[in-house]
């Protein structure tokens, strides 16, 4: 938990794959026709426009064609694993032409993939001609690491368009999730403590530390392995490497670091002589470290007063010894070293699955970690991210062999007999970093998937001293359950687990009134403005027109070359912004002619949802979203246009909850649009069909994580400059944001710079809490006031704007209670 007055939130960060593929283009020549996913794709995706842009230019043989999408992190989602344009997505018939005989053709793996191209290689004959885009990816065909590679980057652009669910038959797909957790918050005068989640590492700010009326952010990071200088035979570290940093430099107070480490030295007279537990500090990641003096330990914590302050800073506790007396060997022989052990999977078990076992050298032991090395079939699987099982601390004396073995404990898996039993050596714990085993299990037979228990036993393969305990597996993946009927012993035991939902919803959702709307202020123009280059969301009106003001509320945004105020209007059945100097604000008595400035609450739900046909968004988010927010699955049905459905519509799989009947609707929904993608809009139709079932929360939600992530696409490298207006970031923070994304120049790449612009984004937003409206309008203040502003051209952010500003005019028109007790 965190102690503190202020906001606070977690940010994580974006696991994926850095690829740099200007090498991989080097010796492109020729067009391909075997590539399954480069059949029309869209000029107006912004991920892939180059693409497009390449096959209109002959002459362009060179241009990188594929974009991953590593490090995200994405507000607290698990998911963030798809992007997709609502307004034109990829194409993916060309995905299920071919037929692999154990998958679907929407859930195709990387080894069906290759297949088929080596198919296409061996039996040139048998390969039916297919309408292509000309590109330069022919020599791919031979190389087969290549095109692997090159598929799962161009994956990532198009699982929009794809069926995730069914990506849960293969352990690892679809959970590609975020690994690294770091907390940031914003203190005041009155200071407070900062802690980072799952651990003991705290950071104190004293009252007074800044001056009243400015702020400090505080953010702490663990780095897993520590700078490795300090393992030896004299120190040893005991505490992950901790990154801090401070927006404000302007300080009047030392702030403090506290650290529960694993280790404390023993009581006899020659220990407590001979070692010390300290704490290294630096300004940079690699060193050079200094030794604190400022330091206070207690048994195994340790505080550290900070004094010398910088943007970014680090630090790292161990345990020193000022030299070895025999019959001491190392520094261990000081101290009582406590061992930490992890035990992470998947996120879903499946029939066969890698458990990790995993040692670290201090007891943070992160919720969830990057595993690069699965293997299955004798070929390298993508880095996926796998979630902590189970968690144990033994006591270890020195370091010296282990032997690990896993066990089911139920007869339905096994773990596979190489696997049964592995070793860990000593110079290996020596080093202080994470030191991993696999262990493959699998399920015997064709039975039933269900969680099971397995035995972890560690051995000091010297000594007889074991340790031993237990980890339960989360559930199978919900594709995997239901599909035969549980097995009677497992009845019980799975009830008991999860309470059986209702089938009728606890949660009504109003009935969506389709009439005019009451406005209760109007507006007379002062003057004529007709613009010779239309602007979309501003009004254009003559001399005397009487306008209806939906409120009062003001929205700041840039007009042709200024920055005004304006008033959200509507016009001859049109929604818009009108500037606040060119009306006269009347009341509804002195409205003379109002029959130019009517509307529906079915065409002012339609309008302002305008914005949402030409945002980017990540289908998974959504789907997620929604699932788990929408209560009813029948009124989001009836609104988007199947009344019809009924639970005979759903499969087993989709039985059972409430949230996976919604994602079932949505999913329907999201097939046809895309079937029809030239007349409907998948995120445009979802947003009107929340706004009918009054989930204006929700509707908010989605505005603001489809604004960022469709702003940071359009700033691209000029997020530095938004960086310094919004937030003040210095040079180095700015640096801080990027280094994740960098190729193997030390650069970010121009098309890879979204990223670095969305974790900005993401994190200047988290400050402001449920306050949704504050982030859209300083946001657009922010752009508005750049050199070279986007919103003079890319003006969705403004239409978002008057969206917010009418959903409490929509609510009073279109649920009012009068109606529904008449």
């Amino acid at each position: 938990v965190f102690r503190t007055n202020r906001h606070y939130y977690v940010k994580e960060s974006k696991l994926g794959l850095d690829i740099d593929w200007s090498d991989v283009f080097k010796h492109a020549h020729a067009a391909s026709r075997t590539n399954p996913f480069w059949n029309e794709l869209s000029a107006s995706n912004p991920f892939v426009h180059d693409i497009a842009a390449s096959n209109r230019n002959e002459n362009n043989r060179y241009l990188s064609i594929l974009k991953e999408k590593p490090h995200l992190f994405s507000k607290v989602s698990s998911n963030r694993d798809s992007l997709a344009s609502s307004g034109d997505e990829l194409d993916i018939d060309c995905l299920l032409r071919k037929t692999s005989s154990r998958r679907s053709g929407r859930s195709k793996s990387v080894s069906d993939f290759l297949d088929i191209v080596d198919n296409q290689r061996l039996h040139p004959r048998e390969t039916t001609p297919q309408k292509t885009i000309v590109s330069d990816m022919t020599w791919l065909q031979n190389d087969r690491e290549a095109y692997k590679m090159a598929w799962l980057s161009h994956r990532q652009l198009t699982r929009s368009c794809l069926d995730l669910e069914a990506m849960s038959h293969s352990p690892g797909w679809a959970q590609t999730q975020a690994t690294d957790i770091h907390v940031v918050c914003k203190l005041n005068y009155e200071g407070g403590s900062v802690q980072l989640p799952d651990s003991d590492i705290n950071i104190h700010v004293p009252v007074g530390h800044v001056l009243p009326g400015e702020f400090q952010e505080v953010g702490l990071k663990a780095i897993l392995n520590p700078p490795s200088s300090f393992n030896n035979e004299l120190s040893s570290t005991i505490s992950p490497l901790i990154e801090l940093t401070l927006s404000n430099l302007n300080t009047r107070e030392a702030i403090f670091l506290e650290v529960k480490v694993a280790a404390k030295v023993k009581n006899d007279p020659l220990s407590q002589v001979m070692s010390d537990i300290v704490c290294f500090y630096s300004f940079n990641k690699e060193g050079p470290f200094k030794k604190l003096e400022n330091c206070y330990t207690y048994q195994d914590t340790i505080q550290v007063k900070l004094t010398d302050l910088s943007h970014v800073m680090y630090a790292v506790i161990a345990v020193q010894a000022n030299k070895i007396q025999p019959p001491a060997t190392n520094v261990w022989d000081y101290v009582h070293r406590m061992v930490s052990v992890g035990i992470y999977g998947p996120k879903y078990i499946h029939p066969s699955f890698t458990a990790v076992f995993t040692v670290f050298g201090h007891n943070y032991i992160p919720g969830k970690l990057t595993i690069c090395d699965i293997k299955k079939g004798g070929k390298n699987m993508p880095p996926v991210v796998f979630q902590l099982w189970g968690k144990h601390t033994f006591l270890l004396e020195k370091p010296q062999d282990l032997n690990i073995s896993l066990v089911s404990c139920d007869p339905d898996f096994e773990v596979k007999i190489e696997d049964q039993s592995k070793n860990i050596k000593e110079e290996d714990l020596k080093t202080g970093e994470m030191v991993r085993q696999q262990f493959l299990f699998s399920m015997l037979g064709c039975r039933e998937m269900h969680f099971f228990v397995f035995l972890v036993q560690i051995k000091v393969l010297k000594s007889s001293q074991v340790t031993q305990f237990h980890v339960t597996t989360p559930d199978p993946a919900p594709k995997l359950c239901g599909i035969i009927s549980r097995p009677k012993r497992l009845q019980n035991r799975k009830e008991i687990k999860s309470a059986p939902l209702l089938l009728i919803p606890t949660v009504k959702y109003p009935k969506f009134q389709d009439k005019t709307l009451s406005v209760n202020t109007y507006g007379v123009a002062l003057k004529t403005v007709l613009r010779q280059n239309k602007i979309d969301y501003l009004l254009e009106y003559f001399k005397g027109d009487t306008i209806a003001l939906l409120g009062e509320d003001k929205v700041k945004a840039i007009g042709q070359t200024k920055i005004k105020e304006w008033y959200v209007g509507i016009l001859r059945k049109k929604i818009g912004l009108v500037h606040c100097k060119n009306i006269k604000v009347i009341s509804k008595e002195q409205a003379m002619d109002i029959a130019d400035s009517e509307l529906t609450t079915r065409n002012l739900a339609e309008q302002i949802a305008l914005p949402f046909k030409k945002l980017t968004y990540i289908y998974s988010v959504v789907l997620s979203t929604v699932s788990e927010s929408v209560c009813d699955w029948r009124a989001l049905a009836e609104v988007l246009g199947y009344s019809h459905m009924s639970l005979d519509d759903f499969n087993e799989a989709h039985a059972d909850k409430e949230s996976e009947r919604v994602a079932h609707v949505v999913k329907r929904m999201k097939e046809d649009c895309h079937a029809n993608k030239k007349k409907r809009l998948f995120l445009y139709e979802l947003i009107v069909a929340l706004l009918k079932i009054d989930c204006q929360g929700l509707v908010a939600r989605l505005t603001q994580d489809t604004i960022i992530l469709t702003s940071a696409v359009k700033l691209g490298k000029y997020w530095r400059e938004l960086a310094e207006k919004l937030a003040r970031l210095t040079k180095q923070q700015i640096e801080a944001y990027e280094i994740p994304h960098q190729g193997k120049n030390g650069a970010v790449a121009l098309e890879m710079m979204w990223k670095p612009a969305y974790d900005f984004l993401y994190t200047w937003a988290a400050h402001y809490g449920d306050s949704y409206r504050d982030v859209l309008q300083d946001l657009q203040s922010a752009l508005d006031k750049m050199k070279n502003p986007v919103t003079k051209h890319w003006r969705e952010l403004t239409g978002t704007l008057i969206l917010v500003n009418c959903m409490d005019v929509l609510r009073a028109s279109a649920f009012s209670k009068m109606e529904e007790e008449e």
